[in-house]
């Protein structure tokens, strides 16, 4: 029996052994649904494809299922999206099913390949074709074709007749993001039960994440753009009030996450969707992350009148000087002035730091602990800083410190790289030390006590863990890792 030309098979894959995943409590704490591929899925269908998705992350025993749906529905082909410590996962996915089925064609997409692109192609014969940059209408003109004949196609890497490599370039132009229909949810195996924010991260259940802008127009040394570029691009605001009421309407959906890098940095947008919130309330809340550049005292005001409930910022590091080398606008007083703000209006603030960035020291790591310290956080996290391919700090990395480029590994639950003067040992002990200094302060117990009745589904699931999560808290590391 042929294949199906129409048919193919959108896996998200886990990135490490499924047995550790049981146990894995940073999973459990927050399993976000793979919007990307599910967009991606939308987009097919809305053109008469036949598409489907299976989430490992969400569903870690899924070898069986991938295995199954390839032998009975013989999809043309299998398409794979992953980060960096998913990749390889993502290659022995693509050797399992086309042990089933050998005429199936393999397709991977995502911020690792869209970062090393050429070179992943050379390495990994296991792949036919890679996607650069977004993946909608690429993926639909592949399916389209009658055979190989890559070289008129944008956006992808390819191997031609001689064996040689050829990158197409990005496709122009990008899309018009109002155009795209929302993403295919539907196609999510338990979709929104399945899927969880991070504990004491909302108030009511079911929750999900929204992305409503694609790309960011900053350059921080540590973040990879090679998806989206140095582009912004963003959802109007008719179109994300009309994409939260069909959550709500469609799934019950009571809280959103919108998962955007820059939430509020068109100000107007923001203005007419709030507007939109309070005169047609939906009874959904959100959060969002943000830049202090980009809000202000009347902007926080009419956000919280229309449902916000958390901020979460960028922070990076309390010191100064080794801010200025990774980050623009390195103003932390600013910083400071608005988490005092966003305070003041009855929001809660995440700040998001991260320890081991090329130049951090002892004494910078402890001046982050003193800067936070004296802040009104509610929520902290403390990345371990991860130098991934299509980041600017990724060219010259090995100057900065040592690096283990393990990829099943790099996923910021790990010091894989050093700065010089550190060890990982050191590192190790001081990550763990920010973590207890916060969560040792009154205010914020008393902030998780407050969320009896502000997040009872949080405290619910937390319960239901309690052993795991405080094993992972006093460790500091993720359960599964066999350390």
């Amino acid at each position: 029996m042929d294949v199906n030309r129409q048919r193919i098979l959108l896996v998200h894959p886990l990135g490490y052994a499924s047995d550790s995943a049981k146990q894995d409590v940073s999973r459990l704490a927050n399993i976000m649904p793979p919007l990307g591929l599910a967009g991606i899925a939308a987009y097919l269908l809305e053109r008469r494809m036949e598409v489907d998705i299976i989430d490992c992350y969400a569903r870690p025993d899924s070898d069986q299922a991938i295995c199954r749906y390839v032998r009975e529905q013989r999809p043309a082909w299998l398409g794979l999206s992953c980060t960096t410590s998913s990749f390889l996962d993502a290659v022995r996915i693509a050797e399992l099913a086309r042990q089933e089925l050998p005429e199936l064609k393999v397709v991977v997409g995502g911020p690792h390949v869209s970062a090393l692109k050429e070179q992943l192609l050379e390495d990994y014969p296991q792949l036919d074709v890679l996607v650069v940059g977004e993946g909608e209408e690429t993926l639909y003109q592949l399916l389209k074709l009658e055979g190989d004949e890559y070289s008129a196609l944008d956006g992808v890497v390819y191997k031609g007749n001689d064996g040689s490599v050829h990158f197409n370039g990005y496709r122009q132009p990008a899309l018009d993001l109002d155009s795209l229909p929302f993403p295919a949810y539907e196609k999510l195996v338990g979709f929104p039960e399945a899927y969880q924010l991070p504990i004491f991260n909302y108030p009511k259940a079911p929750n999900t994440s929204c992305i409503s802008s694609r790309g960011c127009p900053y350059a921080c040394s540590y973040c990879d753009r090679s998806v989206f570029q140095r582009t912004f691009r963003f959802n109007s605001a008719d179109y994300l009030y009309r994409h939260v009421k069909h959550l709500r309407d469609c799934y019950g959906i009571r809280h959103i996450n919108f998962y955007d890098d820059q939430f509020t940095f068109h100000r107007q947008r923001v203005i007419d969707f709030t507007q939109m919130m309070i005169d047609q309330p939906l009874g959904v809340t959100f959060n969002c992350a943000i830049r202090a550049e980009h809000v202000d005292d009347e902007l926080i005001a009419r956000m919280k009148a229309a449902g916000c409930w958390m901020m979460s910022l960028g922070i990076e590091t309390g010191d100064p000087d080794l801010l200025a080398q990774h980050r623009q606008n390195p103003d932390l007083q600013m910083l400071a002035d608005t988490i005092r703000l966003i305070k003041k209006h009855g929001v809660r603030v995440k700040g998001l730091m991260m320890v081991g960035l090329p130049g951090e020291t002892e004494q910078s790591v402890k001046r982050s602990m003193d800067y936070i310290l004296k802040l009104p956080i509610d929520d902290l996290n403390v990345a371990k800083f991860t130098p991934f391919p299509g980041s600017p700090l990724y060219q010259n990395i090995h100057e900065l410190g040592t690096f283990d480029e393990d990829w099943e590994k790099m996923d910021c639950m790990r010091f894989q790289f050093v700065p010089h003067g550190l060890t990982v040992e050191r590192l190790e002990a001081l990550f763990l030390d920010f973590y207890k200094s916060h969560f040792r302060r009154k205010d914020v117990l008393w902030g998780y006590v407050a969320m009896l009745w502000r997040s009872p589904h949080s405290w619910w699931r937390f319960a239901k863990n309690v052993g795991g999560f405080l094993s992972f808290a006093r460790k500091g590391k993720r359960l599964g890792d066999g350390e």
